[in-house]
């Protein structure tokens, strides 16, 4: 099953194509403002095969719910509890610091661009995490 993660904020939401397996990396990610966000995953949704949207239980999620309804997916709030601390080191394991940076502890740096898209990854895994258990 593909799933597509959303990390919703206040301006842009982080979104991730996450097919079922063993940390298999992402089909597609990235980050989207909200008023082309709907325009977006219609787009993926016409690609690829979705079954689900796992969407974050946070900041606009009431509300993006509603907008993701027009995708004619079933739509399943996740808990997004230290879904950014954990992004962080996903996109330090996949992007790992070079030169003198590599020096100073991965905990003290912060990535150089938003990381919502591996928060995104993170939600879609849970989702599919949580059907695995029952």
């Amino acid at each position: 099953m593909i799933v597509l993660g959303i990390d919703p904020g206040t301006q842009k939401a982080g979104f991730a194509l996450v097919k079922d397996g063993p940390a298999t990396p992402p089909l597609a990610q990235g980050i989207e403002p909200l008023q082309t966000l709907i325009e977006r995953m219609s787009a993926l949704s016409t690609q690829y095969d979705i079954g689900a949207v796992a969407l974050g239980h946070g900041t606009h999620a009431g509300t993006l719910g509603q907008m993701l309804e027009s995708l004619k997916l079933p739509v399943h709030l996740v808990d997004e509890h230290e879904t950014t601390l954990q992004a962080r080191a996903l996109y330090f394991a996949d992007h790992p610091p070079r030169g003198w940076r590599r020096l100073i502890p991965l905990g003290m740096q912060l990535p150089p661009r938003p990381i919502d898209d591996y928060a995104a990854v993170l939600i879609a895994r849970r989702y599919l995490g949580r059907l695995e258990e029952g």
